[in-house]
Parts: C-alpha cells; sequence; structure tokens
C-alpha cells in the first residue's frame, strides 16, 4: 500500500505530461538518487527506502510512493517536497507557460518606435 498518493489533472497531453515526468524524473535523480524506467505510460522509479510509480495518461498524472521503514518517520517533509515538485513541473510545462514565454521574446526583438 501507498504512502503517498497524488493525483494531478493537467493540460498538457499525452506527450507532455511525458516530459513533464521526464523533467521531474531528472530533478529527483539529481536530487534524491533516484533511479526510473518508463513501462509503458509508467515511470516506475526507486531507490533504498522509496519505491513507486508515476502513471501519465492524457489528462491526469498519479503517483503512488512507497517509503520504507526508516523513512516512514519523515513522511510529511517528503509528501510536501513531492507536492511542490509535482506541481511544479505541471506549472513549468503548462503550454500557456510556453506562449507567454515565446510571446515575450517575440516582443523583445520588436524594434523601439522612432520618436519625431
Amino acid at each position: 500500500m501507498a504512502d503517498i498518493t497524488l493525483v494531478r489533472n493537467h493540460t498538457l497531453g499525452l506527450k507532455g505530461a511525458r516530459a513533464a515526468a521526464d523533467n521531474m524524473a531528472d530533478k529527483l535523480t539529481e536530487k534524491f538518487g533516484l533511479s526510473g524506467d518508463w513501462d509503458g505510460n509508467t515511470l516506475i522509479f526507486a531507490r533504498p527506502g522509496v519505491s513507486g510509480k508515476l502513471v501519465v495518461t492524457e489528462h491526469d498524472m498519479n503517483l503512488e510512493v512507497t517509503l520504507g521503514f526508516l523513512l516512514k518517520a519523515m513522511k510529511s517533509p517528503i509528501e510536501r517536497a513531492v507536492h511542490e515538485q509535482l506541481d511544479a513541473v505541471l506549472i513549468d510545462n503548462a503550454p500557456a507557460k510556453k506562449v507567454a514565454v515565446k510571446e515575450e521574446k517575440a516582443a523583445s526583438k520588436k524594434p523601439a518606435p522612432k520618436n519625431k
């Protein structure tokens, strides 16, 4: 039975959600030494004391994390960090943000109007 279960709806589509999941996995690998592999649309990850899976669909992400005995005592801070990381990666990969960034870049390339 999972110790931490999160479900997040998204508007990224399947391809965008997988990219977001890869981004999150890279950050978690760097920060916590987690390693994972894809099995279809499920990212299965583990390290000593932690295992879990992230199921990605076109409309949501379902994360289940099982903590080992020693890490169960730290469940609250771990759960908070997982919430923050998942929310951050979904925001960073949201289509509206990408459009806004492209518009900002385009606006910065326009020449300034000449004053007469």
